[in-house]
C-alpha cells in the first residue's frame, strides 16, 4: 500500500485534484447541450440525430469502460489519466472545426473513449486518497461538473462572442492546466501484473456486491434515464414548451438539475445509502409531477423550479447508490467495480434518450415526456419498494469490509 500511504501523506491536495478533474471531464460532457438547438438551426438535423449525437458519448465511454475501465488498476491511475486528456484536448479540437453533424458525432465518440477511460481511473483515485471522503466526491464531482458545464457553456453563448466554439476553448486550457499539475500529484494506485489481460471486455463485478448492486439498479438506471433525458431534449422540451428559443433558458434549466443534485449530496454525505434513497426517490416523483405541469402551463419558472426538486432527489439517489457499493470494494477491485457500475449507468443514460428521439418525432415533445416521466417514477418507486423490503443495509452488512 506504498502509494495509497503517500497519497495519503499529500492530504487534500491530491483530493482536490482528483475532484476538479473528474469535474472538468463532466463539465466538458454537458458542455454541448445548450448548443444542440443552435446546431439544430444552423446544420437542420432531426432530434433523432440530435439523441444519437448524444449518445454516441455515452457508447463510446461504456466501450472504454469495458476495455480500459480496470487497466489503472494495474499500470497505475496517473498515466491513463494523462491519457485520457490528451483524448479530450483532441475532442474540444474537433469542436472548434466541426462544419456538420459528422464532425459532433466524431467529437462526441472521441470524449466519450476520453471520459470512460478517466472515469474508473479518477473514481478509484479518490477512494485511493480518502475512503470516507471519496464515495461522496464521486458522487459530487460528476454532478457539480455538469452544471458547470452547462450553465458556463450558455452563457459564453448568449453573452460572449463566437458562441459555438468558445468554450471548447475554455475547456481545453483547462486540459492543459490538469496535465502539468498531475505530474507533480502523487500516484495512489499501485502496478500489478495482468495490464493486457484486463483489456479483453468483460463486466466483473466481486460476489460480495453484487445483491447491493442488483438491488439499486432499477433506482440508478430511472435516475441515470432522467439524465440522459436531461442532456439531450430537455433544451427542446423548454424552448418548445415556452416558446424561448434562447440557449441560456434550457441551460439554466439542465443546471438546475444538477446544482441541486450537488447540494444535496453535500447535504447528505453522512447519511446511509438506504436513507438517501428512501428520501430521493419520492422527491424525484414529485418533482417530476411538477415538470409535467411545467410543461403543459409553458412556463420556464415553473420548470426551472420542478427541476430544482427533481435534482434534490436525483442527488441522494446518486449518492445512495454509489455509496451502498463503492465502500465494498477492495482497493485492487474499485476500478473494475466502477467501470461495471457506470456500463450499467451509462446504458441507462443513452438509450431510453435515443427512444425518445424516435417518440418525439412520432407523438411531439410534450407527450414525450409524459411518457418519460411516468416510466421514470414507476421504475424508481418499485426500485425503493424492492429495497425497503429486503433490506439494502442487509447485503451491505453481510460483504466483508474493505481494506
Amino acid at each position: 500500500m506504498i502509494a495509497a500511504t503517500k497519497a495519503n501523506a499529500a492530504g487534500p491536495r491530491t483530493l482536490a485534484f482528483h475532484a476538479f478533474a473528474l469535474m472538468t471531464f463532466l463539465a466538458a460532457s454537458s458542455a454541448p447541450t445548450p448548443l444542440y438547438r443552435l446546431y439544430q438551426q444552423d446544420w437542420g438535423f432531426s432530434p433523432v440525430l440530435l439523441t444519437v449525437i448524444f449518445a454516441i458519448y455515452a457508447f463510446s465511454l461504456l466501450g472504454a469502460l469495458l476495455t480500459v475501465g480496470s487497466i489503472s488498476d494495474h499500470v497505475g491511475r496517473r498515466p491513463v489519466i494523462f491519457g485520457a486528456l490528451v483524448l479530450l484536448a483532441v475532442a474540444m479540437g474537433v469542436f472548434v472545426l466541426a462544419h456538420g453533424p459528422g464532425w459532433l458525432i466524431a467529437a462526441r465518440f472521441l470524449q466519450g473513449l476520453a471520459t470512460g477511460a478517466a472515469t474508473s481511473a479518477l473514481g478509484a483515485a479518490l477512494v485511493d486518497v480518502d475512503g470516507q471522503r471519496g464515495p461522496m466526491l464521486n458522487s459530487l464531482a460528476p454532478l457539480s461538473g455538469m452544471a458547470v458545464g452547462a450553465v458556463g457553456t450558455a452563457a459564453l453563448a448568449v453573452y460572449a462572442p463566437f458562441p459555438l466554439h468558445l468554450v471548447y476553448v475554455v475547456v481545453l486550457a483547462a486540459i492543459v492546466a490538469l496535465a502539468v499539475v498531475l505530474w507533480l500529484t502523487p500516484e495512489t494506485g499501485q502496478r500489478r501484473d495482468g495490464a493486457l489481460a484486463s483489456l479483453r471486455p468483460r463486466i466483473a463485478v466481486p460476489r460480495h456486491i453484487r445483491r447491493a448492486l442488483y438491488l439499486t439498479m432499477p433506482v440508478n438506471v430511472a435516475m441515470w434515464s432522467l439524465g440522459g433525458f436531461y442532456l439531450s431534449l430537455v433544451p427542446s422540451v423548454v424552448s418548445a414548451a415556452t416558446g424561448n428559443p434562447s440557449p441560456l433558458v434550457g441551460g439554466l434549466t439542465v443546471s438546475a438539475l444538477t446544482t441541486s443534485g450537488t447540494l444535496a449530496v453535500f447535504l447528505l454525505r453522512r447519511q446511509k445509502a438506504e436513507t438517501c434513497l428512501t428520501f430521493g426517490t419520492p422527491v424525484v416523483a414529485i418533482g417530476i409531477l411538477m415538470l409535467v405541469m411545467g410543461v403543459h402551463e409553458g412556463s420556464a419558472p415553473a420548470l426551472i423550479a420542478a427541476t430544482l426538486v427533481i435534482g434534490a432527489g436525483f442527488g441522494a439517489n446518486f449518492l445512495g447508490c454509489v455509496r451502498a457499493i463503492v465502500p465494498l470494494a477492495a482497493p485492487d477491485e474499485r476500478a473494475e467495480m466502477l467501470a461495471a457500475f457506470y456500463v450499467e449507468s451509462y446504458l441507462a443514460f443513452s438509450v431510453p434518450a435515443i427512444l425518445a428521439g424516435f417518440s418525439a418525432r412520432a407523438f411531439g415533445l410534450e407527450a414525450t415526456a409524459d411518457i418519460y416521466a411516468a416510466a421514470v417514477i414507476l421504475l424508481s418507486g418499485g426500485g425503493l419498494l424492492a429495497i425497503r423490503l429486503t433490506g439494502l443495509s442487509r447485503a451491505q452488512a453481510a460483504a466483508p469490509e474493505a481494506s
